[in-house]
């Protein structure tokens, strides 16, 4: 024990915000001026704002957060982190970002949770089985790990899954992405809220951005519910309501907003120790360290703003759940909870400069923004400080669909496949 110090004045002294060995960011009154404002103070604007600092000795930052930290997306997903993907730029901008998960607790010195438990996604379908061959060779000349499974390997892996003759969707095999996990999505955004403020980026809460002010066709600051607030440029990365700020500065993104609905059950035993997909409809799950099934679906289908799921949804996932794993059925659902996507043409992301002088845009994520957070931070940090495009996400322009370029894995990110 410190000298001079009680257990319980000890246990004051940590939970009180403000100190340096707590929660550990500090929260400063805003300046009239930054060299760079990030809109948006969830995992990928924090994270731009760590690299900014980081890896380009850009420290005269802003992060404006219109709630607290961890308040949106970032505290409101499903925490799976992969590389399984397949066409173009997403194969390598993907794999770059979990190798930075594999790190990231020892990079910002904050215990982020990350495990490395692996993805089985499931195949209900000799269809399916072959698509998945294809993705997994495609993986493996990029360097990327997976392995195909028969259903014997994964009754093996998976023994608590429906291999009855009556099943609704009986299981073919599967394919495996051991380097898959999780990590703690809440933490993640605090590590980045720490580190970043530990390098001198000023993290704003409670700081809502109404407006984007111009000059000759250059973005130069920010109108916020905390008065105004000048830039030399302005990042967005505000996920489900980028097409609203956007559209603060004359800008009409190929964007609809929709919610995507998590849940969570009572605690069990250890028993799933994978992330687990299957190709029956979206779903996956895993289970938490506090033993809740955590687990998840496709969108609601209609444009929205509301973080507020609608019960049509809840019973297609309960369907799949059951379906995939009937032990499912005698759990109790404890909660569930929405996050707002944006949502693209191609199901690929925005990370790029913008028709505006200044301005830069970090979006349409779609159903994989959590598990992109360190790529796209260290990507968009790169795109601003240069004002040109990072190797990884030059094809994450905002023209690519009047030039032919689209990134079509819409949906198929989290393996849905129709045959």
């Amino acid at each position: 024990m410190a000298k001079g110090y009680s257990v319980f004045s000890l246990l004051r002294h940590a939970l009180k915000p403000d100190t340096p060995w707590g929660l550990a960011w500090e929260k400063p009154t805003p300046k009239s001026s930054y060299d760079v404002i990030i809109i948006g103070g969830g995992g990928h604007g924090l994270a731009t704002a760590y690299y900014l600092a980081k890896n380009h000795g850009i420290t005269n930052v802003a992060v404006l957060e219109k709630g607290y930290i961890g308040s949106g997306n970032v505290g409101r997903n499903t925490t799976i982190i992969r590389s399984n993907y397949m066409l173009g730029t997403n194969t390598p901008f993907f794999e770059f970002s979990l190798k930075l998960w594999e790190g990231l607790s020892h990079d910002l010195n904050y215990n982020c949770m990350v495990s490395h438990r692996g993805q089985v996604v499931v195949a209900v379908s000799p269809g399916q089985l072959d698509s998945m061959a294809r993705r997994g060779n495609i993986m493996r000349l990029h360097g990327i790990d997976a392995e195909l499974l028969d259903r014997g390997e994964v009754q093996k892996l998976l023994p608590y899954l429906d291999y009855s003759k009556d099943a609704r969707f009986p299981v073919w095999g599967a394919i495996h992405q051991p380097r898959a996990g999780t990590a703690r999505h809440d933490a993640v955004a605090w590590g980045y809220a720490r580190a970043a403020s530990q390098l001198g980026v000023h993290i704003i809460e409670d700081c809502e951005v109404t407006g984007i002010h111009m000059e000759q066709g250059r973005a130069v600051g920010v109108e916020t519910t905390r008065g105004r607030i000048n830039a030399g440029k302005v990042g967005i990365a505000v996920a489900g309501h980028t097409s609203q700020v956007a559209a603060m500065a004359g800008l009409k993104l190929p964007v609809e907003s929709h919610i995507l609905q998590a849940f969570v059950t009572e605690a069990v035993k250890p028993m799933v120790h994978h992330v687990v997909s299957w190709g029956a409809e979206l779903f996956y799950l895993s289970q938490s360290d506090k033993g809740g099934m955590v687990f998840g679906g496709h969108i609601d289908g209609f444009n929205t703003f509301t973080q507020r799921g609608q019960l049509f949804k809840i019973q297609d996932v309960m369907q799949c759940a059951v379906s995939l794993m009937p032990f499912m059925s005698r759990m109790r659902l404890l909660r569930h909870w929405g996050g707002i996507q944006d949502m693209t043409p191609d199901g690929s992301p925005f990370i790029c400069r913008t028709p505006v002088r200044d301005l830069y845009l970090n979006g349409g994520w779609c159903y994989q923004g959590f598990k992109a957070t360190p790529a796209s931070g260290w990507t968009f940090a790169h795109t601003i400080a240069h004002d040109s495009e990072h190797e990884l996400n030059r094809d994450y322009s905002l023209d690519r669909f009047e030039k032919g370029g689209e990134l079509d894995e819409h949906g198929t990110g989290n393996w849905t496949y129709k045959q």
